[in-house]
């Protein structure tokens, strides 16, 4: 782990003993996404722009996947019809919306693709690390209300942009397959690994007591609940809750969330901390089902008041990571939109 995410999730942990109601304030991360996005679409054509561009107030914005394009009809630019010049301006975009390790976990999932491509030959699927699309919602500002979204295979990242004072990321889906590269030039990589170990090393932490009330069913589904849902409801209070547990397992909890929460850009990340911390944690809940066994089929979710994390690794001999990030009033921004209307009706 390297001194900087020490240092965060330290922070981060250490909040979460103390009442927190602070806002951070994320105008470096939009102002640099705003020029990011305009630089991008000065670099289209009239053709590109047409196809890449949409109203804020569209049904298309919530409209999402993760499986792959052949499956699943998406629309934007794609990088594979992009320029060189187009795909850097495109790829300043995503770094301007990710962490350092989110850009890099990004890139490698993407890469899986070569992966299956060598496994299945292209037999059902093109298996392109260039099929993944940008598309802009809105007019991209540093004062105003727009969005952005990349998406393909195994990634589905939407970020908002509300009064130009807050984004944020949500929905934001990561998937690896393989979740372990066996052989070949990648073997040994494990793009999503991290989300993998935190969600073990905080079951296996648990007490017999705690772990009757962690783990709701000896087999884990196929797959994450939600899906693709673009509404997704609370489940039911189950699994362990964060009051109940001793301060080392506190930790790990925090850890686990921060895993996700490390994607974003740094401001981004902050403020959804401090939200967080503002939503009661002793509220937050995790829960697993099937083996706590490394190489077995697995699940966990982390729910708290306002947000949901949901993990699954069942499929293709549980080497198959489906993982999100989900908000039940603010994915896509919905909550922030509607408080920003209210307060700004004629913005």
């Amino acid at each position: 782990m390297s001194t900087r995410r020490i240092v965060v999730v330290t922070v981060f942990a250490l909040l979460v003993m103390a009442p927190l109601g602070a806002r951070w304030d994320a105008r470096r991360d939009i102002e640099g996404m705003s020029e990011a996005a305009a630089a991008f679409l000065r670099s289209l054509d009239e053709d590109q722009v047409a196809a890449a561009t949409f109203e804020l107030e569209v049904d298309e914005r919530t409209r999402f996947h993760f499986i792959p394009i052949e499956m699943f009809e998406r629309r934007g630019v794609m990088i594979a019809d992009m320029s060189p010049l187009q795909r850097e301006r495109a790829h300043a975009l995503l770094e301007a919306g990710l962490s350092q390790r989110g850009h890099m976990t990004t890139m490698q999932i993407m890469e899986l693709e070569d992966v299956l491509l060598a496994l299945e030959g292209g037999q059902r699927f093109a298996r392109d690390r260039d099929e993944y699309l940008f598309s802009i919602f809105g007019s991209p500002s540093p004062d105003g209300d727009w969005a952005w979204r990349f998406e393909g295979h195994h990634v589905s990242l939407h970020v908002t942009v509300v009064g130009g004072r807050i984004a944020v990321m949500t929905p934001a889906f990561l998937g690896a397959n393989p979740a372990e590269v066996r052989d070949g030039p990648q073997a040994g990589r494990r793009v999503l690994g991290d989300r993998e170990d935190a969600g073990r090393t905080l079951v296996r932490s648990l007490d017999a007591a705690q772990r009757d009330l962690a783990i709701l069913q000896a087999d884990a589904p196929r797959d994450i609940l939600t899906g693709a849902d673009v509404d997704v409801q609370r489940f039911d209070a189950e699994g362990v809750v964060a009051a109940d547990l001793r301060p080392e397992q506190r930790r790990l909890l925090f850890d686990l969330i921060d895993v996700y929460l490390s994607l974003m850009a740094e401001d981004m990340a902050e403020h959804r901390r401090s939200r967080l911390l503002a939503d009661d944690p002793d509220a937050i809940r995790f829960a697993w089902a099937g083996s706590i066994e490394p190489g077995e089929p697995h699940y966990y979710r982390v729910q708290g008041p306002t947000f949901l994390i949901e993990y699954d690794n069942t499929q293709n001999g549980a080497n198959h990571i489906h993982s999100v990030w989900r908000e039940f009033e603010g994915d896509f921004g919905r909550d922030l939109l509607r408080e920003h209307r209210r307060r700004h009706p004629h913005d």
